[in-house]
């Protein structure tokens, strides 16, 4: 893009603030290699009033720091039916505003860009927070006034044609790179001392109704009738819908071969993630899906179903996949995993090939050229 001028980014990134969740891994990775690149200059805001200057420390090396105050609740209901108040109140010095996560500031001159990462509250609204619920109808006025959708996957990119009112040549997938786990050498400290010495199988990720833990644990049962030494190991914070989990393991017949940590550090997710037999994945809906593409990149055999995005995400080849809530498909597909080395083996060498193709350099020059386009709306 040499001799066009320099594109000015404001990027939403309140993903960032807390624990990180999906969107916090695209908001942080898509920053790090954003910020390099020559012809942007990258600034983030928060739409939150009291967390925002928290912010600043969360943000990758090089990327600025706008202190806008932008209250969430109040914004949120504003922005659902009108273009008021425009970013432009608080700053002018932008060309393109990306919101990424559902949301993108009403702008007077601005281009926008909106990151829709799933259809979850369209598709299954009872298994959504109410405060979740109001998204469409944001995304539809953003669209409404020209906004260019970015999508993970070409799954959504789908969705979104099928389901909003949008110019499908306004819609881009751009498929996320994979979170650094990896990175920064000693992974010594992560070890889980119950669990050393033993073959497990790995869940991980925030515990809700979308993933369908209570699906896995029932699997499970049939695993640990015929595999009398594997565990199961569920690792991620609480979120909505967390009782069904607890219940389903209340009633399992392994429930005492079944580890439940609740949120657990880098060091400990690198561990785990490294030291499975199987990485286990029974969603029910994804619009992309980080932690199978995580444990791939570890060398760890993965067996999923294919719901949503994850059968494009993941590909037949690389992963396991079975039909999505199908209990005696997933037992069947953990237990020939962690039952047969060579299939282990096989499973572990496509997967590693597999996760080349995801690179946060790549999504970040995707979404550069993406910004250029919305800058000349």
């Amino acid at each position: 893009m040499a001799g066009l001028p320099r594109l000015r980014i404001a990027y939403e990134a309140t993903a960032l603030l807390g624990t990180r969740t999906g969107v916090g891994e695209f908001c942080y990775g898509a920053l790090e290699s954003l910020v390099r690149n020559p012809d942007l200059e990258v600034g983030a805001f928060a739409i939150s009033f009291r967390r925002r200057k928290l912010l600043k420390s969360e943000l990758p090396e090089g990327v600025g720091f706008r202190d806008l105050i932008l209250p969430a609740r109040p914004l949120h209901k504003l922005w659902a039916k009108f273009n008021f108040p425009p970013l432009d109140l608080w700053d002018r010095k932008f060309d393109v505003v990306h919101g990424t996560n559902f949301v993108v500031p009403p702008t007077h001159s601005a281009g926008k860009v909106v990151t829709v990462h799933d259809l979850t509250t369209l598709r299954f609204p009872e298994l959504c927070d109410k405060e979740t619920l109001i998204f469409p109808r944001m995304v539809q006025r953003a669209i409404d006034e020209g906004a260019f959708v970015h999508t993970p996957s070409e799954f959504v990119a789908e969705e979104v044609t099928e389901n909003f009112k949008v110019d499908p040549s306004k819609v881009f997938a751009i498929h996320h790179g994979i979170p650094r786990l990896d990175e920064g050498g000693d992974h010594r400290g992560g070890e889980v001392g119950p669990l050393s010495g033993k073959r497990f199988v790995l869940a991980l990720g925030t515990v809700e109704p979308r993933k369908d833990l209570p699906l896995l644990v029932k699997a499970f049962d049939s695993v640990a009738d015929e595999d009398h030494d594997i565990v199961l190991v569920i690792a991620g914070k609480d979120g909505w819908g967390s009782d069904a989990l607890t219940g389903a393991i209340t009633r399992a017949r392994s429930r005492s071969k079944i580890f439940r940590l609740g949120y657990v550090s880098a060091p400990t997710r690198r561990w785990l993630l490294k030291n499975a037999v199987v990485f286990a994945y029974p969603s029910i809906y994804e619009g992309f899906g980080f932690p199978p593409l995580e444990a791939m990149s570890f060398g760890t055999p993965v067996v999923s179903t294919d719901a949503g995005a994850l059968g494009e995400v993941l590909s037949k080849e690389s992963a396991w996949l079975v039909e999505s809530g199908d209990a005696d498909g997933l037992a069947e597909a953990i237990s020939k995993v962690a039952g047969d080395p060579l299939v282990a083996s096989r499973m572990r060498e496509a997967g590693l090939a597999h996760v080349g193709q995801f690179s946060w350099d790549r999504c970040a020059g995707e979404l550069a050229s993406l910004y250029r386009l919305a800058s000349q709306k």
